[in-house]
């Protein structure tokens, strides 16, 4: 079995960050033809507490990352006052920056799954940028 030498150890780490430069690529311009806010696929807006946190939803206005960006697809949501950084999936589906790895249906569901994940843990802000 031959060795590994520095040279494919950097060719395969290039092709690794080539591969997941795509997917991103991919990601992001599925994630821009996201359904916008107002539109009939839109999710209703929700103001409920869940497991004694305050987990809220809402159409977004506004351009810029957050307050209307282009992951959520126009769609904020809010756990204890502090934005919860949710993202539409080509498929319809949501995740959140909590739950990026388990898909849920609706907004309202990520929330909820932060809550579980979040096991009585503050939210802190997601940086922008």
């Amino acid at each position: 079995m031959p060795e590994l030498s520095r040279r494919r150890a950097l060719t395969t780490a290039a092709a690794l960050a080539a591969s997941a430069a795509t997917a991103t690529g991919t990601a992001a311009a599925h994630s821009a033809n996201a359904t916008p806010s107002g539109s009939p696929d839109s999710p209703d807006a929700f103001d409920e507490v869940y497991k004694g946190r305050r987990i809220q939803g809402r159409p977004a206005s506004g351009g810029g990352h957050h307050g209307g960006g282009h992951h959520g697809g126009g769609y904020a949501v809010f756990v204890d006052g502090v934005e919860l950084h949710v993202m539409r999936n080509a498929d319809g589906s949501w995740i959140s920056v909590i739950s990026h790895y388990a898909p849920v249906p609706t907004p309202r569901a990520a929330a909820r799954a932060a809550v579980d994940e979040l096991q009585g843990a503050r939210l802190l802000p997601f940086p922008a940028n």
